[in-house]
Order: C-alpha cells, then sequence, then structure tokens
C-alpha cells in the first residue's frame, strides 16, 4: 500500500541530511539519488546502458571541448530539493570552476532501458522546474533519442517541456549549447 492511500507522507531529506547518510555509510554498495527530497535506490547497470554512456560522453566531451565539461561518471548536479544523477552532464567552464556539485546545465542526459517512464516524467519535470533548456533520453530498447525543451511552468505550477522530440537511429540533432555540431542518434547507441 502506498503512501498516499494510507495517509501517510514519506519523510523528505534535506541534501545535508542526505549527504550525511552518505558520510555515515547508510547507502554502502547501493546506488541512491534524492529525487523531490526522497531518496530513491537507482536500478543496475547493465552493459548497453554502460556503452550509451560512454559514447554518448565521448563524443560530447569532443564536442564540447574548452568551453564545457562532460560529467560522465553519475556525478549530482544540485537541484532544488534533488540532487539527481544523470548518466552524463555537461556543464559550462571547467569542473576547476567549482566549489561544489553544479546546480545548472547546457545538456542532461539519462540513458534508458530500463527507467524510460520514469525519465520522461519525474526527471523531466524536475529537469524543467530547474530551468535546464535541453534534456536528452537516450531510449535504448526503441534505438532513438527523446529531445526535451523549452521548459515552463504550467498554471497548475508543475514544470514541463513544451517540445519533445524523438530522432530515429538514422537522424541527427544539435545540442542548444552548439547549434551548429551534428550528433548522429546512431553514434550515441550501443
Amino acid at each position: 500500500m502506498t503512501a498516499a492511500r494510507t495517509g501517510n507522507r514519506p519523510f523528505r531529506f534535506s541534501r545535508e541530511q542526505y549527504y550525511r547518510l552518505g558520510e555515515l555509510g547508510f547507502f554502502d554498495g547501493k546506488r541512491v539519488e534524492r529525487i523531490h527530497g526522497e531518496i530513491v535506490e537507482m536500478s543496475p547497470i547493465g552493459w548497453p546502458h554502460i556503452v550509451g554512456c560512454r559514447k554518448t560522453a565521448e563524443l560530447l566531451e569532443e564536442l564540447f571541448a574548452g568551453v564545457a565539461w562532460v560529467s560522465r561518471n553519475e556525478q549530482p548536479i544540485a537541484l532544488a530539493d534533488s540532487d539527481p544523477q544523470p548518466d552524463v552532464l555537461v556543464v559550462p567552464g571547467r569542473f576547476e570552476d567549482y566549489s561544489n556539485h553544479p546546480t545548472t546545465a547546457w545538456l542532461v542526459v539519462e540513458v534508458s532501458d530500463t527507467t524510460l517512464t520514469r525519465d520522461t516524467t519525474i526527471k523531466a519535470e524536475m529537469y524543467a522546474a530547474a530551468g535546464i533548456a535541453d534534456y536528452w533520453v537516450l531510449d535504448l530498447n526503441h534505438r532513438e533519442l527523446l529531445v526535451f525543451r523549452d521548459p515552463a511552468t504550467r498554471p497548475d505550477g508543475a514544470a514541463e517541456y513544451r517540445t519533445r522530440l524523438a530522432f530515429d537511429a538514422s537522424q541527427s540533432v544539435s545540442p542548444l549549447a552548439a547549434p551548429t555540431a551534428s550528433v548522429r542518434v546512431a553514434d550515441l547507441l550501443p
């Protein structure tokens, strides 16, 4: 039975509490991230996911060399009430320019083989609320790249992307932060 059905509310952890629990070893041997204050266990990583992450990161590292750094080790981005660990993150400047986790990015990429629904709903809303202008989901099962752009706030206060595009393996897309570049979807897929 869910918390909503029982009237119970989940406990929301602050960023400080979340990192303190990590320091104390509560998450040893687990892959977790903080989403809307809740600590969520992440799916195990399969080989196609690893290959998709690596190919995407390497291509983006070449594309953004000298102007941005690409995190490909699931490093957190510090958002209002969340500390998601995207598969690939393109952050302006050099990593040495930051004294803590970045709070924004030029491009966030999630590689999805088992988490497509979560990546296209909860995570899309979270990144839109943070004003991330360019959010990509590499859908390994359907061999396509979903591109979310134009973050906005709806009248009900929730955030969403007004533009959602799908590119198949034969197509190319340009990151908003590098509009003259062309990324072939096939080059990202395992």
